[in-house]
C-alpha cells in the first residue's frame, strides 16, 4: 500500500545574507514526510534544525529549491501548519480557554463551537479544571500543554514542534514525552518534531532524520520499529541510540 506524501523537501537550500557575510545554513536538503507520520529532525545543537522547521511552516522561504505541502508549494505561513515552540508564546493576558480557542476565534468559528472544540483539547492534554487559569499561574509543563492544545485546536494538517521540552527539567520532560506519545496516538496528525535529545527522538519517532552539521542536509534516516510505549532501557532502544550517536556529526 503506497503512502501519501504530505511534505516534500526538494533540493532546499537557505542562505542568510547579513552585514557580516553570507551564511549558508541549509544545503541541498531532500526528504519526504508521509501522512500521519511522526518524524523527528535530529542533529547536533545549532545545526539548522529550527531553520528547516521554519522553512516547512513558511516562516522562512528557501533560497533554492522548494517545499511542497499537501501538493502545494509553500510560499508563506498557513493555518494548515501548526507550531509549538520551545518557549510557549502564550498570550499572558488570556486564560487557558482563551489561549486554546484563539485560532478558531480568529477564523470566525462561533463561540459555542470553538468552546466545545477547545474543551476537548484541554481535556486531552490533562488540563481539565484549569480553563480559567492564566499562564503565570501554571508550571512550565502545564504551559507547554496549553501550547500543544492550542496547536491541535486549530486543526492543522501538520503540527511542527521545535524542541518543545528543551527548557523543562528532566522529570517534567519525561512526562511530557509520554503525553505527546499518548496524544499522537489519539489525535492522528502528521508531526514534525525537532530535538537534539537522542532518547527523546527514539521514544517519539516513527522515523528519525539525522541532519548534518552546518550547512545542514540529510545524513541518514532511521525507521523506528519498536513497540509503543517504548522502553528507554530495552536492548533494541539502546542499540539504536548507540548507532545514531555514532553516526552524528560532532557539535561545532
Amino acid at each position: 500500500m503506497s503512502r501519501k506524501a504530505v511534505i516534500e523537501c526538494k533540493h532546499v537550500s537557505k542562505t542568510f545574507y547579513t552585514l557580516s557575510g553570507d551564511h549558508l545554513v541549509v544545503d541541498d536538503l531532500n526528504f519526504t514526510v508521509y501522512e500521519n507520520e511522526f518524524v523527528v529532525l535530529f542533529g547536533p545543537g545549532q545545526c539548522g534544525k529550527t531553520t528547516v522547521l521554519n522553512l516547512i511552516t513558511g516562516l522562512e522561504l528557501p533560497t533554492k529549491g522548494e517545499i511542497i505541502v499537501a501538493g502545494e508549494k509553500v510560499t508563506g505561513p498557513s493555518p494548515k501548519r501548526g507550531m509549538v515552540y520551545q518557549t510557549t508564546n502564550l498570550f499572558m493576558w488570556y486564560n487557558v480557554m482563551k489561549n486554546v480557542e484563539f485560532g478558531p476565534s480568529v477564523r470566525g468559528i462561533s463561540k459555542k463551537e470553538r468552546r466545545k472544540k477547545a474543551q476537548h483539547y484541554i481535556d486531552l492534554v490533562g488540563l481539565t479544571g484549569f480553563e480559567k487559569h492564566y499562564p503565570v499561574q501554571l508550571s512550565g509543563g502545564m504551559q507547554q500543554r496549553v501550547g500543544i492544545a492550542r496547536a491541535y485546536c486549530n486543526e492543522p494538517d501538520i503540527i511542527c514542534m521545535d524542541e518543545p521540552f528543551g527548557h523543562l527539567d528532566a522529570q517534567t520532560r519525561y512526562l511530557m514525552e509520554k503525553e505527546v506519545e499518548r496524544i499522537s496516538s489519539q489525535e492522528k496528525r502528521t508531526v514534525v518534531f525537532v530535538t537534539n535529545n537522542v532518547e527523546e527522538a527514539i521514544y517519539l519517532a516513527d522515523r528519525i532524520i539525522l541532519l548534518r552539521n552546518l550547512p545542514t542536509s540529510v545524513k541518514k534516516e532511521y525507521t523506528v520499529d519498536l513497540p509503543r510505549p517504548r522502553n528507554y532501557v530495552s536492548p533494541e532502544f539502546l542499540a539504536l541510540r548507540e548507532e545514531i550517536t555514532r553516526d552524528m556529526d560532532p557539535t561545532l
